[in-house]
Order: C-alpha cells, then structure tokens, then sequence
C-alpha cells in the first residue's frame, strides 16, 4: 500500500508540531510538506530542534502531491485557506474552530467574523470519532473539535443521550498554559502564569456553543443549557474537566454500579476513550491520545460528577486528527497513536 501523503499547514504552532511529531513515526504516512510563513526557508530542524530527522524545509505554502492536508491556522484564516485545498480534490482536517458549528451565524457572536465559507459547514464533519464515526469515514472535511469540548463532551455524552440527567450541565475545566498557544500574552508569561489558578471566559467561552451543539444532538427534547467556566493552570499541557448534572426522578436507582456500568458500555469498544476505577489526573494522560473518563453518583443530593482527563495537545488537537484521518482513509484507528502516557 503507497503510503498517505500528508502536509501541515502552520506547522509553528503547538498543534502543528505535535502533528508533525506523531505524523512523522506514523507507519502510514509520509510527511512531505510544512508550512508556516514566519518560518519560510527554515529547516524545521532550525525551529525545533527534536524535529532535525525529518529533513523537512519550511515553506509558505504547500508543496507536492498531497493526499491530507492538517490546517492548524487560527480561525477565519484557516476556512480561507482550506477552501482551494478542497476544490483541489484534497482531504482535509481542520484544528481551527472554523467549520465545528453548524450555523453561519454563530461566528459572528463568537469568533469575531462571516464565514467566508458557509456553504462547507453542513459538509464537514465533527470530528469526534466516539459519536460520528461512521459519518468521519467518507468526509471530505472534518472539523477537529476543541479541547475543552472533547473533554467536556466524552464526560457526559452517556448521561445525556440515554435520558439521565436534567438538561442543565456544569462543565468546570483546567488546562495547562499551551492551550492558549504559542503567541505571547501577559497571561501566559512565566511570572504570571507560575503559582496561579486563573479563570477567564465566564460571559461565554467560544467553546461553549461547541458543547452545548453535540449535546444538544443527543438529546431527545433538545433542551440541553450548559454552563462552561474554564481556567488555566501553571502545568504546560493536559485538561482536566469535572461535570456536574443532576438525575432525573426514577433514573440511576442503582447507583454507583449502575453509572459504572453504562459507562462501560457506551465506551467498550473505544481505543481511547477509557473509563477508569478512581478519579484520573492529567498527567495520566501526558502525550497520548488517551481521554479517561470517571463517573461518580452522590445518591444524598441525586447529582453525577464526572471527571475526564485528556492531554490537550493530543486527544485534543493533533492526536484526534491523526485519529480522524486514519478513520477517512480507512486505516487502523490506532495507526500512529500508540504511544503509551509519560509518566510521571
């Protein structure tokens, strides 16, 4: 089998890199192209020295014959610069936000722009292999969820599509300081960030409509209000997100062995999504694809509490969008993504 010919578009950012990282060992791909416009004419070895094996120029614009195309551009820049891609016939996984919610409206409230393509967003896909794997396996475009939403979602998707809980969630997150990306902020330098416990986003978080559209889709009455409060937290990467929701009269009688149970079960066949026997820490987590997910039933006040740990730069970037390609182009789900956690 030729193997799948792969480029990155803005391979300087902490998601292209760790794409390049995972794409490069993945036995079913060659890397032939990086971009990244600051960079143009660098070796990607000069800008990340753990990268010098693969030989690999930094250019302004992709080179070759390419078969997927990884855009980790920031929002409305990334849609601008995948539409040619797809009209080339090229396949395509966008890291960015742009093509993840469904309505051309939102972007304005959320992100700041007009879609310069909303024609494409009833196209791509969402890509969370957990809940659209089938729809992922012919896209041509596939809309890599955020971080947050991955953490957030996997926690209580069970809950919510089999009717458990009163639709008003609590999702409360941390996340180490790369999700903020590598472009220099006050907030993110060392002095600020180190000994600190931050929250931000509390009139509304642009991954807030993320959630609350998956969860939405699964649920029956279409009610679900989710309310997100993030913080960021003095490690470099990794997500922890613990999820509140109160039981519905009559639901959960069994308790903690019954939550455990359809846990398990929604999940059985997931190579990554895991659900484990104590709650989980980031670092559990540290360079795989892992997302681990613990669910808790306080049956004195009848409300679940589920955490979920995933590293963000893997799970919830680059590892999710290796995984999708592999899922597109019908190869292992696992192929490139065995690295086990760093630990400790």
């Amino acid at each position: 089998m030729n193997k799948i010919k792969a480029g990155i578009i803005n391979v300087t950012g902490y998601a292209g890199v760790e794409l390049a990282r995972i794409l490069w060992q993945h036995p079913d791909v060659e890397l032939v192209s990086v971009t990244g416009r600051s960079a143009a004419g660098k070796k990607l070895g000069e800008v990340f020295p753990h990268l010098a094996v693969t030989g690999l120029t930094i250019t302004a614009e992709l080179e070759g014959k390419i078969d997927v195309a990884f855009s980790a551009m920031a929002h409305k820049a990334s849609a601008e610069g995948i539409v040619p891609l797809l009209n080339k016939g090229i396949r395509v996984v966008d890291i960015s936000a742009d093509f993840r919610l469904k309505e051309a409206a939102w972007y304005p409230l959320w992100y700041d722009f007009d879609h310069p393509a909303p024609e494409l967003l009833k196209k791509a896909i969402f890509g969370l292999p957990e809940l659209h794997r089938a729809l992922i396996k012919n896209a041509d475009l596939v809309a890599n969820p955020g971080c947050y939403p991955t953490s957030a979602i996997l926690a209580l998707a069970p809950l919510v599509q089999l009717g458990l809980v009163e639709p008003d969630l609590i999702v409360d997150s941390k996340s180490g300081v790369s999700g903020a990306g590598r472009t220099l902020t006050l907030p993110t330098h060392f002095s600020e960030a180190s000994d600190n416990v931050r929250a931000y986003g509390l009139g509304g978080h642009r991954h807030l409509p993320e959630i609350q559209q998956e969860l939405t889709l699964l649920d029956a009455t279409k009610s679900v209000s989710v309310t997100f409060v993030p913080h960021v937290v003095p490690m470099t990467r990794g997500i922890e997100s613990t999820c509140y929701a109160k039981v519905k009269p009559g639901k959960l009688s069994g308790g903690k062995e019954e939550l455990d149970k359809i846990y398990y079960d929604f999940y059985r066949d997931e190579p990554y999504t895991k659900v484990v026997q104590q709650p989980p820490e980031s670092k559990h987590t540290l360079g795989s694809n892992l997302c681990l997910v613990y669910p808790a039933i306080n049956q004195k006040t009848g409300r679940v509490v589920v955490i979920s740990c995933i590293d963000n730069l893997v799970k919830g970037a680059a590892g999710q969008a290796v995984q999708n390609m592999n899922i597109m182009f019908g190869l292992p789900e696992t192929s490139g993504l065995e690295a086990l956690p760093l630990y400790p």
